[in-house]
């Protein structure tokens, strides 16, 4: 039964029948559909499954998956950086800009709340489908027992953002910067700073595609999500016949939106100020099918993971916001919040419970 308890789930589709896993990224290149993960530190994971079928929760049922979530009350969470600290590390961000350290960082801090039990992950998927539907809602379990790995991987994400998509040799990234509660409350600052992550995303495509195939297709789009709405760029460019995903990977990662501008700066100031490793949260998280030259990769965000330290079991959500100087410290500490309330309100129902719309 262990070995059915392995699943991955990405839009529409589930894949059963766990086979291999690894940590070399070059077999995305050889054969195999396969659910890849990327910690924004590095740590790459990918898991290669047999069946892909459309969602079945009856044949989940039979392979061993309760579909009932246990809930987890939203006072037992506690965050990686207080009000406080988090309003003192965004003005030091501030000040990093007008040094000219940097000119944008992504700021987030991790919640943290205890398990009594594994996390149910088909489970907790399903609330998550039926009350935040999301463009890269996805799940990912299995067990270490079979993987090999140190520790079982249980991940829930209702990732907005598009981090990588593949289909054939053109890859695309459609990074996300700017967010509100409603488009009206979206200010001069989100639009400047969607199009500085635009140009590292294309700088970072540049490395890795053709010259001069590097092109932005759609600029400052609004989308409504619920909750929020988002301004969402898309870039393109076409990968060379020679390149694989190894390359891919170096040249994107971390990726550009959660990380800031330029790189190898925010990465420090990340490194500095922030007092929690992200793991799953920022990183690279979904599918590759070596067979066709396809893929779909979200970026880690409005995403759970379970993590077991010392004994104990608890599950994690991460929640950021980037920092440019025109930044208000108590504003930006209030969309950290923003992002998380809807779904840690999700997190503490259980499966047959409701939530209001317009929470």
């Amino acid at each position: 039964m262990t070995q059915g308890l392995a699943v991955a789930i990405f839009g529409s589709f589930m894949a059963t029948n766990f086979v291999e896993a690894t940590t070399d990224v070059s077999k995305l290149d050889e054969t195999g559909w396969w659910a890849v993960t990327q910690t924004f530190e590095g740590e790459f994971q990918a898991f290669r499954f047999t069946d892909i079928e459309p969602i079945n929760f009856e044949k989940l049922a039979d392979l061993g998956h309760d579909l009932s979530h246990n809930s987890i009350a939203v006072q037992k969470w506690t965050s990686s950086m207080s009000k406080s600290e988090y309003v003192d590390a965004v003005e030091s961000i501030r000040q990093d800009i007008a040094r000219g350290w940097v000119y944008q960082a992504n700021l987030c801090r991790v919640l943290s709340a205890p398990l009594d039990a594994d996390l149910n992950v088909v489970a907790f998927w399903k609330l998550l489908s039926e009350h935040n539907p999301a463009p890269y809602l996805s799940a990912l379990q299995v067990p270490a027992s079979i993987s090999g790995f140190a520790k079982d991987v249980r991940i829930v994400s209702a990732s907005p953002e598009l981090f990588l998509s593949r289909h054939d040799q053109v890859l695309r990234s459609s990074p996300i910067k700017g967010t509100a509660r409603v488009a009206s409350e979206l200010l001069e600052k989100d639009q400047t700073e969607n199009i500085m992550i635009v140009d590292l995303v294309r700088n970072d495509l540049g490395q890795v595609c053709e010259s001069g195939s590097v092109k932005v297709v759609d600029l400052l789009r609004l989308e409504e999500h619920p909750g929020l709405v988002h301004l969402v760029s898309d870039v393109e460019g076409t990968l060379p016949a020679k390149s694989g995903w190894r390359e891919i990977f170096a040249a994107l990662t971390p990726p550009g939106s959660v990380s800031g501008a330029p790189k190898s700066s925010a990465l420090e100031v990340i490194d500095r100020l922030e007092n929690s490793s992200r793991g799953i949260y920022c990183g690279g998280f979904g599918w590759v099918n070596a067979d066709n030259k396809s893929a779909e990769l979200a970026v880690g965000i409005r995403t759970f993971w379970q993590e077991f330290s010392a004994g104990t079991k608890s599950l994690n959500f991460g929640t950021g916001a980037g920092i440019t100087w025109a930044s208000d410290p108590a504003g930006e500490w209030q969309e950290t919040e923003l992002k998380a309330e809807r779904l840690l309100s999700i997190a503490a129902m259980s499966s047959d419970a409701k939530i209001a719309t317009s929470s």
